[in-house]
């Protein structure tokens, strides 16, 4: 989820994204088709969407339900793909589905504040192929919650008290090269938005990673905690 919307942008409008995760229909994931934000998804409903439409509402969504259509033999994929040509010749969504006003939301997908506002509680929702530690905390609600107050990151280990604008920002003073930076602890807001825990120039091979130098998995908890 968090991929796909790091990674849609990308594309041009318009462009239909085929997403084969968990793709098999079932009577827990029917298959769906959504018009978001100007391109289109075609995906099972369970819950891999929620992280787009958690952010801006879609322009329009229907149940894909044009299996009987097709061969006995046809696969999941085959239907995604026979309503992909369809929508990329400029078919109307209704043809090969019905609308709906909802999917699945996978709730733990979004950080959450404290009833007194005095902290934001998020997890580690992606290791990138660097060993960082991106977070589902974006920089939309940091700021929302902040509201300009000091604050710091609390982690497992170590805790971080400043979010860099980038990652050679780390070098705070020019008495030093940058190279004598390499191995320090850092937090930023990514290209995607979302707070990313990092080691300076890290190499999950040699020198480690956020992940194994702060012991930062999948699922794990961020606390920011405002002063």
């Amino acid at each position: 989820s968090y991929i796909i919307g790091a990674s849609y942008a990308s594309f041009p409008k318009g462009t239909v994204h085929l997403i084969g995760v968990d793709m098999e229909l079932n009577q827990e994931n029917q298959h769906i088709a959504m018009q978001w934000n100007d391109h289109f998804f075609i995906a099972a409903d369970n819950g891999i969407l929620s992280m787009l439409t958690q952010k801006i509402v879609p322009q329009k969504m229907v149940a894909i339900n044009i299996h009987d259509r097709l061969a006995g033999e046809a696969t999941d994929l085959d239907v995604f793909v026979t309503v992909a040509c369809h929508i990329a010749k400029g078919g109307l969504m209704n043809v090969i589905g019905k609308e709906i006003q909802s999917i699945k939301e996978v709730t733990n997908l979004q950080a959450t504040a404290s009833d007194d506002m005095s902290a934001i509680k998020g997890h580690v929702i992606y290791i990138d192929n660097f060993g960082n530690a991106v977070t589902n905390i974006s920089k939309k609600y940091f700021l929302e919650v902040a509201k300009g107050r000091p604050y710091e990151i609390v982690m497992k280990t170590k805790n971080i008290k400043t979010i860099l604008p980038n990652y050679s920002a780390i070098a705070s003073s020019d008495k030093y090269p940058i190279k004598d930076y390499e191995g320090e602890k850092l937090a930023l807001f990514n290209e995607a938005g979302f707070l990313e825990i990092a080691i300076f120039r890290s190499n999950p091979a040699t020198v480690g990673s956020a992940n194994s130098l702060l012991g930062l998995n999948y699922r794990d908890t961020i606390n920011i905690i405002f002063r």
